[in-house]
């Protein structure tokens, strides 16, 4: 299952890549916001990141105006590897190489078919492991590390 929230800068970009997920038969699931009325960025970053982080979903997708501060939030959480992406190389780079498991775009910055294409590289990239898979443990033990105070 797939999660995705964005806050008022991201909805229509959401709405988009949600239709786009359904269509490609992806399971997701839409944590908000509804509407274009203005809100708190952080409210809907960490519902994702939360679940991530817990295992209730497999993997997220963030959108707010820029990406920033969704990507900022969503970092915060155990296990989270979110990465903000720009275009389909780094929607591929960041699958391949840090196997992120929440994307985050940006609803002002983003072309809705660029979006779209950059999802879809994101979904059909694997993760290449080895070297990379041993420099994710290093983040991970660094995080338990910050999580036990010892940093």
């Amino acid at each position: 299952m797939f999660i995705i929230a964005s806050d008022h800068g991201g909805l229509e970009l959401k709405e988009l890549v949600k239709t786009f997920l359904e269509e490609r038969q992806v399971a997701v699931r839409d944590l908000g916001t509804g509407n274009s009325e203005s809100v708190d960025y952080p409210d809907f970053g960490e519902k994702v990141a939360r679940a991530v982080s817990r295992g209730e979903a497999e993997k997220g997708i963030l959108i707010c105006g820029t990406g920033i501060g969704m990507s900022i939030v969503a970092n915060k959480f155990p296990g989270v590897r979110a990465a903000l992406i720009n275009d389909e190389f780094t929607a591929r780079m960041c699958k391949e190489h840090n196997n992120a498991n929440i994307i985050v775009m940006g609803g002002r910055v983003l072309a809705p078919e660029v979006a779209r294409k950059m999802v879809a590289a994101w979904l059909d990239t694997a993760f290449e492991g080895g070297r990379h898979q041993r420099r994710l443990d290093k983040i991970a033990q660094i995080e338990q590390e910050v999580q036990k105070g010892q940093i």
